[in-house]
């Protein structure tokens, strides 16, 4: 067990408006992290970024009254020097590739509702962040070999396959689905989140709640719960939670994280997501937001409402609302539920910790799934490291879903690694969501040439 005299956390991909700030704010209201001489890096290799990532970083580190370092440097070599802990999270012009992700492969028949982890958008997704992902952990391997790497990006379970497999770095992927499926279990029962004990796992975003607890009493809630969920109305929340529902009927577990995550591993889910038709909406006879680099707004669901605006209403400059982002409100600093941070402070202070959801291989967690294929389940942390909890058999059925998408995994990392279109439109051709054979080989095609300038170089 390693003792930590320092800890150099480093951000790779500072410039993330989801997780920079919250991430910066859990270190500088840590205690623990506190009691130790720091040094916090941001790293980003877009400079502008950057810059609003260094101006909310020093407000930050005023406010808290800690003592920490700050390094701000675009370049990754010099970021990783001395590191402890790598806390990544990285995209390139997210809205504009994720736009293609999610529009291109409707246009050829797929079914998919979403284009983030599951269904073709997701191979590309992952086939754009695998290369940067590996780069990042095999400079870790160099530079920096006995510090942890903390991932946030997606296509989060592909990606720490990846770095699990193929190379030596310790690796973990982090995500807050888990959370949203508990939010949605207490509205449903009526009770506060935090009263309840629930354990959830199988594939990230594509989880599974076995069991719903009294967090006091221990009293086994799922029998309620599903008498709860019979009586609700059902058009509550509908675009959020109407497929989980549908899914806890038939399977006889409820899903996590919601509709148009879960929904990416599912052949049947695009008649429960009525806002997947209007997800970066676009004229295409008026409009060519591909070529002229100006995605349409992003819509995630109807539940906030997005229809209900002005017609007066104009969209934000990408700019601004990026700054928007870094910015502290009146109540000053405040730690999230985020688990990137828990896992340093138990690993650096030996600190034991249970943690309910995180993504790691299979080694024997979860009996009747693939072996060494990311899954995301609890796990226990100390200064030894992670352990993940053993867990009870999924059923047949949803065990057979999360399989499929294994060997999708697999083929997927096989396709980048051999620079192969055969092995992706193998993995194509097993997604539940294809339509024909002659179409996955059209949106290979298409997609390939649409995002060359950041997808690895494949051939037939």
């Amino acid at each position: 067990m390693k003792k930590y005299e320092k800890l150099k956390i480093v951000m790779v991909g500072a410039g993330s408006c989801s997780f920079c700030p919250v991430t910066l704010q859990d270190i500088l209201l840590s205690d623990l992290i506190g009691s130790l001489p720091l040094t916090v890096s941001l790293m980003d290799i877009d400079g502008r970024a950057l810059e609003v990532s260094r101006a909310f970083a020093e407000k930050a580190i005023a406010l808290s009254g800690r003592k920490a370092a700050l390094e701000v440097t675009t370049d990754l070599d010099a970021a990783l020097r001395d590191a402890d802990f790598v806390v990544a999270a990285i995209e390139v012009d997210r809205y504009h590739y994720w736009s293609m992700d999610f529009h291109i492969p409707r246009r050829y028949g797929f079914r998919q509702v979403y284009g983030e982890n599951g269904g073709p958008g997701g191979m590309f997704h992952t086939l754009r962040n695998l290369g940067p992902t590996l780069h990042i952990a095999r400079r870790m391997e160099e530079i920096c070999p006995d510090a942890w790497l903390i991932n946030y990006t997606n296509p989060e379970a592909k990606l720490v396959e990846a770095v699990l497999k193929y190379t030596k770095i310790r690796a973990v992927g982090v995500c807050h689905g888990y959370d949203m499926g508990v939010e949605q279990i207490a509205r449903i029962l009526e009770r506060e989140p935090g009263d309840l004990s629930v354990t959830a796992y199988g594939l990230n975003h594509f989880g599974w709640v076995t069991s719903i607890r009294d967090r006091k009493s221990g009293e086994d809630l799922y029998p309620l719960f599903r008498q709860k969920e019979r009586e609700s109305h059902w058009l509550a929340s509908w675009d959020e939670v109407g497929l989980s529902r549908m899914m806890l009927r038939t399977f006889g577990l409820y899903p996590y994280p919601g509709t148009n995550h879960v929904g990416e591993y599912v052949a049947w889910s695009d008649a429960f997501l009525a806002s997947a038709k209007i997800q970066y909406f676009f004229d295409p006879a008026a409009e060519k937001p591909w070529e002229t680099r100006k995605p349409p707004r992003f819509v995630y669901d109807f539940c906030s409402n997005p229809t209900a605006i002005p017609f007066s209403e104009k969209d934000r400059d990408k700019d601004e609302e990026y700054r928007e982002r870094f910015v502290i409100g009146e109540e000053g600093l405040r730690r999230s539920s985020e688990y990137g941070i828990p896992i340093i402070e138990a690993i650096a202070f030996d600190r034991k910790t249970e943690i309910p959801s995180l993504n790691l291989l299979n080694k024997g967690q979860m009996p009747g799934i693939l072996p060494d294929m990311c899954v995301e389940g609890p796990c226990v942390l100390d200064g030894e490291g992670i352990r993940p909890v053993p867990v009870e058999p999924l059923p047949a059925a949803i065990a057979a879903m999360i399989n499929r998408q294994g060997a999708i995994h697999r083929l997927v990392l096989e396709a980048y690694l051999e620079k192969s279109k055969n092995k992706l439109l193998q993995a194509m051709l097993l997604d539940p969501t294809v339509s024909t054979y002659e179409n996955a080989v059209a949106l290979i095609d298409e997609m390939c040439e649409r995002q060359k300038e950041i997808l690895p170089e494949l051939a037939w």
